[in-house]
């Protein structure tokens, strides 16, 4: 038997699966603070649902990366404070992140998470952490869905430059 056979929990990580996993969750924390603060700008009840939501599933991939890493006696990267509540109403205009800036900030760190869980998949040893980070990359997958639903239906989505002619296929 190797040193990778077994139970999997048991073998130890390698370099890469720790930098990434601690990458991730310092990305992870700066993002829930993020969305504590989105959540105090927000004037659109479905998007503070969906950052509410985000955040939940957040909670539970830190807390399970942060166990993984403080078993294998790797230190933590620090946590940002959390976010007071605040009325929306108290936030100036002009200081206001609006419901388009903050939903294209967020689709755009889902589609950041989808890459970092592929790729900790992709250069994982342990079965237990490509699991893992299979499970944050479907969730991640169902909230870009949801968050591209509600781009749509608001009518936040700036579109791209479209193919005005479908070339001909001579």
């Amino acid at each position: 038997m190797g040193v990778l056979s077994g139970n999997p929990k048991k073998q130890p990580l390698h370099y890469g699966e720790v930098f990434s996993m601690w990458s991730f969750l310092t990305a992870a924390k700066g993002n829930y603070a993020a969305y504590q603060t989105f959540i105090n700008h927000t004037g659109d009840k479905e998007l503070k649902n969906l950052l509410e939501d985000l955040n939940r599933g957040m909670k539970q991939e830190m807390e399970s990366v942060e166990e993984i890493l403080k078993v294998n006696g790797i230190a933590l990267p620090p946590s940002p404070p959390e976010r007071s509540l605040a009325d929306i109403e108290d936030i100036p205009s002009g200081a206001k992140f609006s419901d388009q800036e903050i939903s294209a900030v967020v689709s755009a760190n889902i589609a950041a998470g989808l890459i970092a869980c592929s790729t900790i998949i992709g250069q994982s040893l342990r079965e237990d952490i490509a699991m893992l980070f299979g499970q944050f990359h479907m969730n991640k997958a169902q909230a870009g869905a949801k968050a591209l639903r509600l781009n749509k239906d608001k009518g936040w989505i700036i579109l791209p430059p479209m193919q005005a002619k479908i070339p001909n296929k001579e």
